[in-house]
C-alpha cells in the first residue's frame, strides 16, 4: 500500500498577525512557522501508525511551496515517512494547490491520500475534497478514526450532533481531525535520519488559479470591560440590550 500525506506550513498560533502591501499579503517577517497541526498530529501520525503495523507500506509526504518550506518538511520526515516531495510553487489558491497534489498522486498511484481537516491560517477545509474530485476518488472528511483490513477501510467521521461510520474501498482520500491519532515528538534517531531521506523537488504543472485575495482585515479591537454595581441591575440590563445586543 502507498500512502501520500499532504503537509502544509502555517504560522505558529502565537505569531503576531500583521499585513503588508495595502493589506493584501500576510507579513511573514519574524513569524515562526510550523507544520499545520491537523496535518502533523492526525494525518501524518495515523499514516505512521499504519506503516508501523505493516512495514511494507510506502509512506510519502507532499508539500506545495518554495524552498523556505524545507525545514518543516524535514521535521515531518523526522516523525516518519520514506521520502518527501516538494512542488516548487508559490501558494496561490486552494484549487491550484489541490491540482498540484492530485497530479503527483495520480502519477504515483497512491492507494490512500491523507490531509488535515483544514489549515489553521485559512480554515478553508477544501483541499481534500478537491484532490478527490480531481482524482475521481471517494472522499471522507472530518475523520476521527481510520482502520483498514486488506483493501477495505472503515472510517468514523464527525457529523453535526454525533458521528457516523463509513466503509470504503481503496484508493481513497481522507481528511483527518482530532481523534485520529495522538501527537508525537520526533526523537533523535528520527531527526538524524531525516537529514538523509530523499526530498524530491518537482516543478508545478499548469493549473488554473480561481481565487485571489482582495484584502485582509483585522477584527475590531475589543472594548474594555465594564463593571456594573450589583446594586444597579437596571444599568446592566441597559448595557446588555443597547450595547451587547444580547436581546
Amino acid at each position: 500500500m502507498k500512502i501520500l500525506v499532504c503537509i502544509s506550513k502555517t504560522p505558529d498560533t502565537t505569531a503576531k498577525i500583521a499585513f503588508a502591501d495595502n493589506n493584501t499579503k500576510f507579513a511573514a517577517e519574524g513569524v515562526q512557522w510550523i507544520i499545520n497541526p491537523y496535518d502533523e498530529w492526525y494525518a501524518l501520525v495515523r499514516a505512521i501508525e499504519l506503516k508501523e503495523a505493516n512495514p511494507a507500506v510506502v509512506l510519502h509526504l507532499i508539500n506545495v511551496g518554495n524552498a523556505d518550506n524545507e525545514p518543516i518538511i524535514r521535521k515531518a520526515l523526522a516523525l516518519g515517512g520514506d521520502e518527501a516531495i516538494r512542488i516548487n510553487s508559490e501558494i496561490s489558491d486552494s484549487f491550484n494547490v489541490a491540482a498540484q497534489i492530485a497530479a503527483i498522486a495520480k502519477e504515483g498511484n497512491y492507494d490512500l491520500v491523507f490531509t488535515g481537516k483544514e489549515t489553521i491560517d485559512y480554515n478553508g477545509s477544501s483541499i481534500g475534497g478537491m484532490i478527490a474530485e480531481l482524482l475521481d476518488l471517494p472522499f471522507i472528511s472530518h475523520a476521527v478514526t481510520f482502520d483498514i483490513e486488506g483493501n477495505n477501510a472503515t472510517v468514523t467521521r464527525e457529523i453535526e450532533g454525533g458521528e457516523e461510520v463509513d466503509k470504503a474501498t481503496l484508493p481513497l482520500v481522507v481528511s483527518c481531525q482530532k481523534g485520529m491519532a495522538e501527537q508525537r515528538i520526533p526523537n533523535m534517531k528520527g531527526i538524524m535520519g531525516a537529514r538523509t531521506k530523499p526530498l524530491k523537488v518537482m516543478e508545478p504543472i499548469a493549473a488554473d488559479i480561481l481565487t485571489s485575495i482582495a484584502s485582509f482585515d483585522l477584527p475590531p479591537v475589543k472594548a474594555g470591560v465594564k463593571l456594573v454595581s450589583a446594586e444597579n441591575p437596571e444599568e446592566l440590563v441597559r448595557l446588555l440590550h443597547e450595547e451587547a445586543k444580547a436581546f
